[in-house]
């Protein structure tokens, strides 16, 4: 293990949320949860404010709505994400060439690598830049934890959270883990942590005088070699740039279970060809196409065929889903379908070939959900969906975003991420003076030349620097 803290690890604080806190005024300080509002909905963030009612990720959403029921409750906006996601990893990337995501939120970086830090001084100072760079450049903030190893670097993170800085300095970690919760530790989950318990194991500290016999008796050798090792600070891990994507997928859980035979082919269809755009949006093709059904009992069926060779053809992958499709049986409700694509090759020539024989199919076919379709076949304005969240544009009103529609009307609160909170009106779902519209950038750009890091001046975010060291989430 290195002799300097030169391994940082970022976690963006309650990021899904608090994108949406920064682009919805009225939200700020506010209780948010972003996940399927649907019955079978899950929580994908939750918001500070509301991780003091007892809401948290994976958290069933009629769970969440019991515990904080006047929270805002958004769906979520991937798409903008991503791309507030990319920008910080610019950042990260500026300062070394090993950075290894881990999500769109949270990501390691190898500071001496990049020559960026070399000492406990230079990474702290790294640090407190990577951060304040991040305000500048997206309105939002983030934790960072600087240690010798990976492991230590995220749970210095997570003593950081939220928005602050904790360096651990070499020869101080046996002393600071020893207290810690057995969970702390990578790979020890709610499984592995009840057997633990049951052994009168619930410290970090109880696992070193434990012994590793006792932990390799207790969970095996691999998991207890492993397990001990952490436990004495031991983490020679490096951080890894690039990691190799095994499969493309997607898949939809809905809210009602799907009886009809017909409807099912239509979602597969679809789902095939949203897998083609991800898949060519990663530079891929593949040789293996699965399909991924989840029944109205939980049952889970997977069902794969191989090709001679990769393509990233709609036709070819629709063919092949729809013929997965016709071996399962779904006479008693599907809840869950999924489509997706391993055996990953970059292009071949055969493949670019196959791309532009595809395009027309990707064209013509059920391609986004609300893809034009055929004059006979338009949905009529009052079938439009508005997702509680998504910005929307008013002909006369300007910009706002969904706080909610149902029984033919659609409630939309007018602001936008500079503006002061505002006004709240509501209009007829078929409303032909509302339309969809694209995020506003959560920053405000300074004309180039004018100072500042990344010309960019925050909006919606805190003023000051945050302290140096703040308390676990």
């Amino acid at each position: 293990m290195r002799t300097a803290p030169t391994i940082l690890h970022l976690d963006m604080d309650a990021f899904f949320a608090s994108v949406e806190q920064a682009s919805k005024p009225s939200l700020r300080g506010k209780a948010v949860v972003v996940g399927g509002l649907g019955p079978r909905g899950v929580v994908a963030t939750a918001s500070y404010e509301a991780r003091v009612f007892g809401v948290h990720s994976a958290m069933p959403m009629g769970q969440a709505r019991r515990l904080a029921p006047n929270a805002a409750y958004l769906v979520p906006r991937f798409g903008f994400y991503r791309a507030i996601s990319e920008r910080v990893m610019e950042l990260l990337r500026a300062l070394s060439p090993l950075v290894e995501p881990l999500s769109l939120d949270e990501a390691f970086v190898d500071l001496e690598a990049g020559g960026a830090a070399w000492d406990e001084q230079s990474a702290r100072l790294v640090g407190a830049r990577l951060r304040a760079d991040i305000r500048a450049v997206t309105g939002l903030t983030g934790s960072v934890g600087l240690a010798a190893s990976k492991m230590l670097a995220k749970i210095a993170s997570e003593q950081a959270k939220p928005d602050g800085l904790v360096v651990i300095e070499p020869g101080t970690e046996r002393a600071m883990l020893e207290p810690m919760s057995v969970r702390t530790l990578p790979g020890v989950g709610p499984a592995t942590g009840d057997h633990l318990r049951r052994a009168g194991i619930t410290t970090v500290g109880e696992i070193v005088e434990a012994g590793e016999d006792e932990l390799v008796r207790l969970l095996g050798k691999a998991h207890g070699h492993g397990l001990y090792a952490m436990a004495l600070a031991r983490d020679d891990r490096p951080v890894v740039a690039e990691r190799e994507a095994k499969s493309v997928s997607v898949e939809d859980t809905y809210d009602v279970d799907i009886h009809d035979r017909v409807r099912v082919g239509l979602e597969v269809q679809r789902l095939a060809d949203r897998c083609v755009r991800r898949l060519r949006g990663a530079g891929m093709s593949g040789r293996t196409i699965v399909l991924k059904v989840r029944r109205y009992d939980f049952s889970t069926l997977t069902r794969s065929e191989t090709l001679r060779g990769p393509t990233d053809d709609p036709a070819v992958i629709r063919e092949a889903a729809a013929r997965l499709l016709d071996s399962v049986d779904t006479t008693g409700g599907v809840r869950l379908l999924g489509v997706g694509v391993s055996g990953l090759a970059d292009y071949t020539q055969e493949d670019l070939f196959a791309q532009a024989a595809g395009e027309r199919a990707v064209a013509e076919g059920p391609v986004e959900e609300h893809a034009a379709a055929p004059a006979e076949e338009q949905p009529a304005l009052a079938d439009r969906r508005w997702p509680a969240g998504h910005d929307v544009r008013h002909a006369e009103f300007g910009h706002g975003w969904v706080q909610g529609s149902g029984l033919g009307r659609v409630t939309v609160r007018f602001e936008t991420p500079g503006s002061e909170p505002g006004r709240v009106r509501t209009f007829r779902v078929d409303d032909p003076d509302l339309e969809p519209a694209d995020p506003l950038p959560l920053v405000l750009r300074r004309p180039e030349g004018s100072g500042g890091v990344g010309s960019a001046s925050p909006v919606g975010s805190a003023s000051g620097d945050a302290q140096s060291v703040a308390s676990s989430e």
